[in-house]
């Protein structure tokens, strides 16, 4: 079925449960302060989730394959880069900035190498969310210039991995299989890192940092794994301007969790990118 230029309510409420998802199991990510043990969790969860997947599920098709693995090579070097994100900048900063910086990136290459044709009131939408995006990133404190730096090298390999889904999982004709099979390959680097070097360190953990981080690993794949079900049914770009929506959840977290700073600035921010999901659902 080829996707269709606009959202369907099931689309959108999937790819808005990504965002919560993505937002909580970011948060989680971000509050336990070692992040090689933490990225090491995050995978051991998401190999546990993906294997039943990659049993149950068809195959991918052939045509796929040269995608998925481009798609797991750009999902280390991302992993990598949040890793990064995490040390250096607060929850609040990093990931809007971050998470903003993908949907205006998307847009272009979805024009130009899936040759998308994109509405006008989804272009309004995604500069609308953009915006508001934007404003969220510069509410509050600055952050530092590699953290800065980081947070942008981040938002890139969003927008490319979710391009290069967006192709892959659509060629695969079995998405659930699509979605295992990369979060199986993506999954396994940090984990098998630390097993080799971090081990004792690892197994020193207490219960409840382990089973955080597993929560997490498996939250991840069930986030990305909506965003490639819903990127079989509607355009590549106004379901990369929904999902980035997870900074308004990343924001109310800084706040309650981290205790962050919110403000009338981002309130303001929030509501404008609410305005901008309401114009992008009338393309």
């Amino acid at each position: 079925m080829d996707p269709s230029t606009t959202l369907s309510l099931t689309v959108t409420l999937a790819v808005l449960a990504a965002a919560v998802t993505h937002a909580v199991w970011n948060a989680i990510a971000h509050g336990i302060k070692d992040q090689t043990l933490a990225f090491a969790l995050i995978g051991v969860g998401g190999i546990v989730i993906a294997i039943p997947l990659v049993i149950v599920a068809a195959m991918p098709s052939a045509d796929c394959w040269p995608y998925l693995l481009a798609s797991v090579a750009i999902h280390v070097f991302y992993n990598l880069l949040l890793m990064q994100c995490y040390r250096l900048g607060e929850f609040g900063q990093v990931y809007p900035l971050a998470r903003g910086t993908s949907p205006m990136v998307v847009t272009i290459l979805a024009a130009v190498f899936v040759h998308e044709h994109i509405t006008l009131p989804q272009i309004a939408g995604v500069l609308v969310v953009s915006a508001g995006l934007a404003i969220l990133v510069l509410a509050g404190r600055r952050p530092g210039r590699a953290a800065f730096l980081a947070a942008v090298g981040t938002g890139l390999t969003i927008a490319v991995y979710t391009t290069v889904d967006g192709v892959g999982v659509r060629l695969s004709h079995s998405p659930v299989g699509y979605i295992g099979w990369l979060m199986l390959l993506e999954s396994l680097g940090v984990p098998m890192f630390a097993l080799v070097r971090r081990r004792e360190v690892l197994l020193k953990q207490p219960r409840r940092i382990l089973l955080s981080g597993l929560a997490a690993g498996a939250l991840s794949v069930l986030a990305y794994g909506l965003v490639l079900w819903a990127q079989t049914r509607g355009a590549l770009a106004p379901i990369a301007a929904l999902r980035e929506t997870s900074v308004i959840f990343g924001a109310i977290i800084a706040t309650l969790v981290f205790r962050e700073p919110f403000g009338r600035t981002r309130i303001a921010a929030t509501f404008l990118v609410a305005a901008g999901i309401v114009v992008l659902n009338l393309g």
